[in-house]
């Protein structure tokens, strides 16, 4: 069987003076762009340009709708009622798809983003309101979340096609999810141990924990943070892994 995996980045995350990223350097070693939608990051300049540079690298788009919270780029937490999830989410992937269509493309899927993504990985009341919300914008669009997730299992109650999530430098804990960022050890600076974690992620179907316990994970799409310290340079050594390893970089 051929092995086949999704290279996903968070893009489009520049607004205003600020330039945020490097998704222009970027862009030629992935297959699927999540892009802000204006809430934790970006503005409508930036979304329509973000759309524009992954039309024509022929990556596919997807929405990446955050907490509003400009500031804390979307990573704290916020507390909100089911209805106020569901139209949060809405109302970006609305804003987003609006650029897609008047560009001529096709909105691909939603990547929730930040504490909004880690807390519908744990909160089965947050994961069904995204998967109806996503579902009742277009059920025919993925939804992205972590694999093992609340998100993924709500996705697929909805009906929705999902792709189980991976990280490549992240750290995970026993019960799947993704070490905090508050702690030391959250993040795989190393760009070799970064590639062996996913190597063993997309080939053996499994990661080792902080804790040195294995556990299993589906690994249909792999995330590259675009914000990251040589992300471009990361991103290319990922994607040469891959294809050294005969797994298909292509996307969902």
């Amino acid at each position: 069987m051929v092995l086949q995996v999704d290279l996903n980045c968070d893009m489009g995350e520049s607004f205003g003076a600020y330039t945020i990223g490097s998704d222009e350097e970027i862009i030629s070693s992935i297959t699927s762009a999540n892009i802000a939608c204006g809430f934790h990051a970006g503005d409508p300049t930036t979304m329509r340009k973000t759309v524009r540079l992954s039309l024509d690298h022929s990556v596919s788009i997807g929405a990446h709708p955050g907490f509003d919270d400009l500031s804390g780029f979307g990573r704290r937490n916020m507390t909100l009622s089911v209805e106020e999830v569901y139209d949060l989410v809405t109302y970006q992937i609305g804003a987003l798809n609006g650029f897609v269509i008047s560009e001529g493309g096709v909105l691909h899927h939603v990547k929730p983003h930040g504490a909004l993504y880690n807390s519908a990985a744990v909160n089965k009341e947050m994961a069904e309101s995204i998967a109806r919300a996503v579902y009742k914008v277009n059920p025919e669009l993925i939804l992205y979340g972590l694999s093992g997730s609340e998100l993924i299992t709500a996705g697929k109650k909805h009906g929705l096609r999902t792709a189980s999530e991976v990280f490549a430098d992240r750290t995970y804990q026993v019960d799947g999810t993704l070490t905090p960022r508050t702690k030391e050890n959250a993040l795989i600076k190393n760009k070799d141990d970064a590639v062996k974690q996913v190597l063993n992620m997309v080939k053996k179907q499994k990661v080792t924990t902080t804790s040195g316990i294995e556990i299993p994970i589906t690994a249909n799409t792999i995330c590259i943070h675009g914000d990251g310290e040589n992300a471009a340079k990361f991103a290319k050594k990922i994607h040469y892994a891959l294809h050294e390893h005969e797994i298909s970089v292509k996307s969902m």
